[in-house]
């Protein structure tokens, strides 16, 4: 387990850093209700930007390192059970113990 968060960890910080580069203040500023930041007392543009762009990271890397972690549960479930990644939509992991065959959605 060790070995795979070693390889993989950094494709977690990597695809946060693209994701960084890629975005354009357009496209969180288009998402967000204006009268939220007016209710939260959000006065300069620094703190709309700061704001906008932390709640923006915050999602981004909830996916990235679930996905992370998903990676991680097929691996575990890989070298335990003789498991693998599902190739069925929702299902995430498929493996059979002592004769029963577990189908696992990963949340």
């Amino acid at each position: 387990m060790q070995n795979y968060v070693e390889r993989h960890i950094g494709e977690f910080h990597q695809r946060r850093l693209q994701n960084l580069e890629a975005l354009k203040l357009s496209q969180i500023l288009a998402r967000k209700n204006p009268y939220l930041f007016k209710a939260k007392n959000i006065l300069t543009a620094q703190d709309l930007v700061k704001t906008l762009l932390d709640a923006h990271l915050s999602s981004q890397e909830e996916t990235i390192f679930g996905e992370f972690l998903e990676g991680l549960a097929v691996f575990i479930c890989k070298q335990v059970f003789d498991g693998k990644k599902s190739s069925a939509e929702g299902i995430d992991l498929e493996f059979e113990r002592e004769n029963i065959r577990y189908i696992v959605s990963i949340k």
